[in-house]
């Protein structure tokens, strides 16, 4: 068997940035400042979640900093559902592999699993914060906005979700994911709703990233604006979001997986693949056989998303934690993307594997991708069929011509 050669590309991408973030966000606060909110002596939580977002810790410290300014106190809570493990401990670990830590932030981290019931919705979902959010005298609930891994609708992934999952800790994602994708996606926003309506919220902070994963746009929002501007901030997101340039892929390998670079592990916009009861497939990319290679540091054995591959590598397998990651599919209730697809022995292996499945396509004609993870995909390996494909289109650069496929000792990709 013969691999295919292969070149590295790079995907150009027309991009609007933010350069200095701690002034935008200084900016931000004198304009909703006005009505001075914060006031001396207050303590201020701040909500991070687990999410891979550009310049997080500079955002964080650079919040923190503008609530310093106004004589008040800010203190981070870990806001994300079951994540760590659903601990406590675990979640500040998620922190630092972010690295939000005290030291680059700035400010305490009151981490607790306690949370405090505030409210219900209409559909009586009862509504729960953090307990220490719950006792401060004020919360800012900041958040990325971006397009959902596991459904399309006009409020996805955002400040609202952070609001709920986010905010209500374990106790609250068990009471959405009960009803499945239902659950997030249609009751979700409610909750959201509640939990701002009903504590002691002073602003949301929204961030949106563009297609090179760069901060471009952060916005401080009162309250009452958030279910609104959430609503446009996803939509300009949908537009500065990147993709693949090419839809119809044999073979796709992803590096590295990992909660830091997606809630899934690997964002099924991305990958084209979201495996839940009850949601439509994305017509593309179409991918025939997908390999995840290894699993990132900041994952903390938590391999969830691992599910959506057809084969990975003893590498990766080796370093998951199951107790970590069943917790977290449990709790979601998305039991198949933490099924363990076909292990081998090394990327060549699983590569050999996918290569035979491939019926009737020959192995020089393979049409393969490499990418380094689903957050990052300008730069990529692709194999010679495709180079000829994408060489000569404007938002194309080539690094490096076609050449042979290479492996380290241990059978991996270099």
């Amino acid at each position: 068997m013969a691999f295919p050669k292969v070149a590295k590309i790079r995907q150009k991408f027309e991009v609007e940035s933010i350069t200095d973030v701690s002034k935008v966000i200084e900016e931000q606060f004198q304009t909703v400042e006005a009505n001075q909110k914060i006031k001396p002596g207050m303590e201020i939580a701040i909500t991070v979640g687990s999410r891979g977002i550009a310049n997080i810790d500079l955002i964080v410290k650079s919040i923190a900093e503008e609530i310093k300014k106004r004589g008040a106190t800010p203190f981070i809570i870990p806001a994300m559902g079951s994540h760590g493990g659903a601990t406590a401990e675990g979640q500040v670990e998620v922190l630092e592999g972010l690295n939000v830590t005290e030291e680059t932030t700035g400010c305490e981290i009151r981490s607790s699993m306690e949370v405090v019931e505030i409210g219900e919705t209409s559909a009586g979902i009862p509504v729960y914060i953090d307990k220490h959010a719950y006792h401060a005298d004020g919360i800012i609930v900041m958040n990325r906005v971006k397009p959902h891994t596991d459904f399309k609708k006009d409020i996805e992934s955002g400040v609202l979700k952070m609001a709920s999952i986010g905010m209500g800790k374990h106790k609250q994602a068990l009471a959405l994911h009960t009803y499945g994708i239902k659950g997030i996606r249609d009751m979700m926003p409610e909750v959201g709703k509640v939990a701002i309506a009903n504590s002691n919220t002073l602003y949301g902070i929204a961030v949106v990233e563009n297609a090179l994963e760069e901060t471009a746009i952060i916005e401080v929002m009162e309250p009452k604006e958030i279910q609104e501007r959430e609503r446009e901030l996803l939509r300009r997101a949908f537009e500065l979001m990147p993709s693949l340039p090419i839809d119809e892929i044999d073979i796709l390998v992803v590096d590295e997986i990992g909660k830091n670079y997606s809630g899934t592990g690997m964002d099924t916009n991305i990958i084209g693949r979201i495996r839940v009861l009850g949601v439509e497939e994305p017509e593309k990319p179409s991918v025939k056989y997908l390999i995840a290679s290894n699993l990132s540091e900041a994952s903390h054995g938590n391999a969830l998303g691992i599910g959506l591959a057809d084969l990975t590598t003893k590498r990766l397998f080796e370093k998951i934690d199951m107790k970590a990651m069943n917790e977290n599919v449990i709790t979601s209730t998305f039991l198949d993307r933490a099924k363990i697809p076909i292990v081998l022995d090394s990327d060549r292996d699983a590569l050999t594997a996918a290569l035979r499945a491939t019926w009737g396509v020959k192995d020089e004609e393979t049409r393969f991708v490499r990418i380094p993870n689903t957050l990052h995909i300008g730069e990529m390996i692709v194999s010679e069929v495709l180079y000829h494909e994408l060489k000569d289109q404007s938002n194309i650069e080539v690094i490096e011509e076609p050449t042979e496929m290479t492996f380290d000792e241990e059978g991996y990709f270099l």
